[in-house]
């Protein structure tokens, strides 16, 4: 498997942080380094070695004040699999409701011996904000619509498992680009490991300023289906929305919805992925969500071992070394 990128340190040495925050701030080297241990962790437990001792001891705290099954369960999975201990914390019911700080909760989880934390907030800042108050190491599991680390990896991840590189693809991000921490993640991602990335979708949710990342933009999917290696088709953000972006959900589906129709316009080896959970019908109807040029399910596999693979470097800085499964 090539690295997806021409230049720059790749190996166990190229990671050095205590934290990761965002791929904004990484190298394509550092972002590199994270998808070879990724791919190794794949290959050790696809050989039946699930279960590693390289987290043995150590206490993952996983601080969710947003509601998520999906990186919640794949980050205390990841955990396991490497032999952590965890610690769940949820926002319901808990000491903030009576009046506790959000940084004072986490001093009070890392003085219980915990020594990395995955957090997920619905306040852009929150991980960066906790890293510089806490001696514990923190992961970004997704703060507002700034990034989402570990989704932008596996994504990425994936693409490369499928192609061997990233650098020379052409990658879309379809859909409500203005509310997606994972397009943001994305962007960096792949920019830095040479692809050249389109953003789709209604101009009303496309940021105005998208361009000054280097991306180009489309308003039209039509457009742009049959020039594109692969088609990243992101989750309506009905959430996170106030107000209304496009007059109907059936307009948004027959504008950019990828179909059979549209994907018999497409390259013939286009890969198709979707973070979740999907809205079947919306984004993607069921036949090709489920069809071969699908690679929804490989995302789901790979975000386990992405987030081994992050947990695994963090500790090697923490610890000051020691060997690293590669």
């Amino acid at each position: 498997m090539t690295s997806g990128t021409a230049s720059g340190e790749s190996g166990p040495a190229a990671w050095t942080r205590a934290h990761l925050l965002g791929l904004e701030e990484l190298s394509a080297g550092e972002i590199t380094c994270i998808l070879d241990q990724a791919a190794e962790f794949k290959r050790l437990n696809e050989a039946g070695e699930g279960k590693l001792a390289t987290l043995s001891g150590v206490a993952v705290g996983n601080l969710f004040f947003e509601p998520s099954t999906r990186t919640k369960t794949s980050f205390s999975l990841a955990a396991k699999r490497l032999s952590a201990d965890t610690v769940d914390f949820t926002a319901s019911g808990s000491s903030l409701s009576k009046g506790e700080s959000f940084i004072d909760t986490a001093l009070t989880i890392q003085a219980m011996g915990v020594s990395m934390m995955v957090v997920r907030h619905s306040s852009p800042g929150a991980p960066q904000l906790l890293a510089r108050h806490l001696s514990a190491s923190v992961l970004n599991a997704g703060d507002g619509t700034h990034e989402h680390p570990t989704q932008g990896l596996l994504d990425i991840f994936t693409i490369r498992e499928q192609r061997g590189t990233i650098e020379g693809l052409t990658v879309a991000l379809v859909g409500d680009i203005l509310h997606s921490r994972v397009a943001r993640s994305n962007i960096w991602g792949l920019q830095k490991l040479g692809a050249r990335v389109i953003v789709c979708g209604p101009a009303t949710l496309i940021p105005p300023q998208i361009r000054e990342l280097g991306v180009e933009v489309s308003h039209f999917l039509d457009e742009i289906v049959d020039e594109v290696d692969c088609l990243n088709l992101l989750r309506v953000q009905f959430e996170r929305q106030r107000g209304a972006f496009f007059p109907s959900i059936s307009e948004y589906a027959h504008l950019y919805g990828m179909n059979r129709e549209r994907l018999r316009r497409a390259k013939q080896d286009v890969l198709i992925l979707a973070p979740g959970p999907i809205n079947r019908g919306v984004e993607i109807t069921p036949d090709v969500a489920d069809g071969g040029h699908s690679v929804i399910l490989n995302q789901v596999t790979n975000g386990l071992v992405i987030r081994m693979a992050c947990l695994h470097l963090l500790h090697l800085v923490r610890t000051g070394g020691g060997e690293s499964h590669r």
